[in-house]
């Protein structure tokens, strides 16, 4: 195992960024949830004596004597937010300092990099090329990751959980951004930092990166396994199957989704058009796994090919 070469990798001023993520976002997901659960159950506890709930107070810390009563904006919240900015500041001047800008020499077109990778925060659309057509990877998947952020607000219809953390009255909301960012996002970006190298070949952590390495692999579409070979055969095949996954898919979610009084109740507040549009980009989330499974597992590497898209 090289791992002086993962140290090269991980020690990369261009990815540090990358190793820090790994240490922050469990922790921040940790005081989140720890936060979440502490107010969750103070719920539980309201909502199984409605007297308590007339007199007790509803915040996991009560209020003391000692306290003031309202929290103005000056001096509390403001000095807070100066001591961020300073702290964020002489961090940033030490890394600045102590690292090099990741700049390289200028493009020499008899020269190659290789591998040949986007800024981390890129990597996880990278990564996506190998699975998705360039059209569909850097342009349509993107753009639906975008408006289904915004239109989050225009189809989540539960009053509650705003303003403050909770998982008990928020578990659908918060289990689906779970998936999407830290589960697909983040790994995507480490799979193309650490696992990607020369020729965009799969190398696990520790293993040497060998730049004549050759791998015999044949990815075949979907529809060589039956035998279809032109171009109008492949383009309604695919699109049968794609129909066939989002209506299996948009029952799968509905029964997942349902499967609790308390998310009936939600879901029965949402027009057909919010239900609608939720179930799609839920389903099209899924899409991603799925095709990275059955990449690796089968070697499939597109179901429904057009003569102007391929997925």
């Amino acid at each position: 195992m090289d791992w002086q070469q993962l140290w090269q990798i991980a020690s990369t001023p261009d990815n540090i960024p990358i190793v820090a993520l790994l240490f922050l976002i469990p922790f921040y997901t940790w005081y989140a949830f720890r936060q979440a659960r502490a107010n969750d159950r103070l719920i539980g506890a309201l909502e199984g004596n409605p007297e308590l709930a007339k007199t007790h107070h509803r915040k996991t810390l009560p209020f003391k004597p000692e306290w003031p009563r309202e929290v103005h904006v000056w001096p509390y919240l403001l000095r807070i937010e100066f001591l961020a900015a300073i702290i964020v500041t002489v961090v940033l001047m030490i890394w600045s300092i102590t690292l090099n800008a990741p700049l390289e020499e200028p493009a020499n077109p008899n020269f190659t990099m290789n591998p040949a990778k986007a800024p981390w925060y890129f990597l996880g659309l990278q990564e996506m090329l190998v699975y998705f057509d360039p059209w569909m990877a850097g342009v349509v998947l993107p753009s639906l990751i975008l408006v289904g952020l915004a239109a989050i607000p225009y189809m989540d219809e539960n009053p509650l959980g705003a303003g403050y953390y909770t998982l008990k009255q928020r578990k659908w909301s918060i289990g689906a951004f779970c998936f999407g960012f830290l589960v697909l996002w983040l790994i995507m970006i480490f799979i193309g930092t650490f696992i990607r190298g020369p020729g965009w070949m799969w190398f696990w952590p520790g293993q040497t990166w060998d730049h004549s390495r050759v791998v015999f692999e044949v990815n075949r579409d979907l529809p060589d396994f039956l035998l279809i070979t032109s171009a109008w055969g492949k383009g309604i095949f695919g699109a049968i199957v794609m129909g066939v996954y989002y209506g299996l898919a948009g029952l799968l979610v509905h029964k997942v989704v349902t499967l609790n009084d308390f998310n009936r109740k939600i879901f029965k507040r949402m027009s057909v058009l919010q239900y609608l549009t939720l179930q799609f980009f839920l389903i099209t989330m899924m899409l991603l796994p799925l095709k990275i499974f059955i990449r690796h597992a089968f070697r499939i590497k597109y179901i429904w090919i057009t003569p102007w898209f391929n997925i």
